[in-house]
């Protein structure tokens, strides 16, 4: 009996593995319409003066707690990427200022799914502002939701997603909101570069916490905060570059 379970376990185990690569394995009759959706979008380097928060490796881990700020947190580092599992993380590097954040993601294909519900995470700058990352190829849902997006305040000005598995990029440029004498005078603002195209130029960010955010004191930095939505996307290559 016992080798009867053992078995099972090993074949469920196996089904389980084999089913998470075949996510990344391929896009089966997927329509492509053109070559370049299935090349990688270039990788960018940290450059000097950057502060690397994932550069590939499973030590990079301890830059990162789960949501309450202490515990270790659960997901997967496997060949120089990082793979969401377990719950939403944020990173101990706290963000302040005017800099800029380059993340590089790919999303799982996961033909079955549809809408919010297909390649769903988030990228939230100051762990309240989201950039929102989702399968964007052939996969309708409303606007200021879609890939690109600052969730809820404003879709990225053109679809330039690439297909599913392919690695895509963020670089965000930033500036937190300013305040005088404990007023905000001025809103945060956001550039989005997707892809290496600009689909935000210089977004006046008008809540002060998209869906889904950790909020807290706007005048106060905040950390990145990556979103566990439910689907194995990856990242790889986080840094954060300070500007004047």
């Amino acid at each position: 009996m016992a080798r009867f379970w053992m078995a099972a376990l090993m074949a469920s185990l196996l089904i389980t593995v084999s089913g998470a690569r075949a996510q990344y394995d391929g896009t089966g009759d997927l329509k492509i319409d053109k070559p370049a959706d299935k090349e990688d979008a270039a990788s960018t380097p940290a450059p000097q003066g950057a502060v690397v928060l994932f550069g590939g490796q499973e030590a990079d881990l301890a830059k990162w707690t789960a949501m309450d700020g202490k515990s270790a947190v659960n997901w997967i580092v496997t060949n120089g990427v990082l793979q969401v599992k377990g719950g939403n993380i944020i990173s101990k590097e706290q963000l302040a200022g005017h800099f800029k954040l380059h993340v590089e993601f790919r999303i799982p294909y996961l033909p079955n799914r549809h809408g919010q519900d297909r390649g769903n995470s988030g990228v939230y700058v100051q762990g309240r502002y989201e950039v929102q990352v989702l399968d964007a190829y052939h996969n309708d849902t409303y606007k200021d939701g879609m890939c690109a997006a600052i969730y809820s305040i404003e879709p990225p000005s053109q679809d330039v997603a690439k297909a599913p598995t392919v690695w895509q990029s963020y670089d965000i440029e930033f500036q937190s909101p300013k305040f005088e004498n404990g007023k905000k005078t001025e809103p945060g603002v956001m550039t989005v570069w997707w892809n290496g195209v600009q689909v935000h130029d210089h977004t006046k960010l008008t809540k002060d916490c998209t869906p889904g955010g950790r909020g807290g004191d706007t005048s106060q930095p905040g950390p990145l905060m990556l979103q566990d939505h439910g689907s194995p996307v990856q990242f790889r290559n986080i840094w954060l570059l300070p500007l004047e």
